[in-house]
């Protein structure tokens, strides 16, 4: 499935981005909003903020053109999803809508990995929607309800698997996923918390040793990283000597799985990049550099449990 995600952030075309003025506290979904700890919002402003934005779905500022090119490429994708899983996993075996309760598989891991999914989605028909001329309200709140059918869909063709089901742990993380990208978009201090993915084939995969054998269910190849932006939260005399580029990532893997539940989690402290402060400008390198931010790169961390190990590249 992350392979058709990608797919889908290249062919969102380029993000549109919106102006941020003295007086409006919303920003284009993921854009760095430099809101530290020391400034708060009051709550009462955040109605009369909304109501400044609120705007027509449809009027005549709609760049249609980009909206058929975007909607296009959403279809292509969702096909090309359709026919790579229904080869996969579902050809010639399908049963009865069913459900299955999965809490345990992958450690949580999985479950992890569609709250990222969820928000990643979310992020890039949010900003295939801005290059449409969508206003940046309405793209949030479409591009969270659009990624969620989309997820959706696929855990009811799962549904139909005699080997899975329709697991309600993961329609739930695709909700939280897709809703954490929408609550950035109200609550811009969130985007100092970034959601990132890093992934290395696991000697399983590489022997050919993994059931399956695909990147999608290789949980032990995979990390998921939560980013923080460190500037934004140090006293103004420490934060001039901390890098504005440089954040720190917690992470957690897996190894040793069973498939039964068993195994072992990993935990990870790791620098981080923050692609946002990339000196490229304009709103092609905006989406680009928006998307990077859903990515760790790799950079020297340790894992601290179940025991502990420095790496250079910790990936």
């Amino acid at each position: 499935m992350k392979v058709f995600i990608i797919m889908l952030l290249l062919s969102a075309t380029f993000f549109a981005q919106s102006q941020l003025d003295d007086t409006i506290l919303f920003a284009p979904i993921n854009t760095k909003v430099n809101l530290s700890l020391h400034e708060k919002v009051p709550l009462s402003m955040i109605p009369r903020i909304i109501s400044i934005h609120k705007a027509q779905l449809f009027d005549s500022n709609i760049d249609y053109t980009n909206l058929a090119i975007v909607s296009g490429a959403a279809l292509t994708t969702g096909i090309g999803l359709h026919i790579y899983q229904s080869n996969s996993w579902w050809k010639n075996e399908r049963s009865n809508f069913h459900f299955e309760n999965d809490w345990d598989y992958a450690l949580w891991l999985d479950k992890l990995g569609h709250f990222y999914a969820g928000a990643l989605v979310a992020h890039a028909f949010s900003s295939g929607l801005e290059a449409a001329n969508f206003d940046s309200e309405n793209s949030a709140i479409l591009g969270a309800a659009l990624s969620l059918g989309f997820l959706l869909y696929i855990e009811v063709e799962d549904g139909y698997g005699p080997n899975w089901g329709f697991s309600p742990g993961d329609a739930i993380a695709d909700f939280l996923g897709a809703g954490y990208m929408l609550t950035q978009y109200y609550v811009p201090f969130l985007k100092n918390f970034m959601l990132k993915f890093s992934y290395y084939p696991s000697d399983k995969l590489r022997a050919g040793q993994h059931q399956g054998g695909n990147v999608i269910d290789d949980y032990e190849g995979q990390k998921q990283w939560l980013s923080l932006r460190v500037n934004e939260f140090l006293p103004s005399s420490i934060e001039k000597y901390w890098p504005d580029f440089l954040m720190l990532a917690g992470g957690v893997g897996v190894r040793n799985l069973d498939g039964s539940g068993g195994g072992q989690r990993e935990y990870y402290i790791a620098l981080d990049i923050d692609a946002e402060e990339i000196p490229l400008y304009g709103p092609a390198w905006q989406f680009v550099k928006n998307t990077l931010n859903y990515i760790h790169f790799p950079m020297p961390g340790f894992r601290f449990s179940p025991d502990g190990a420095f790496f250079v590249f910790c990936f």
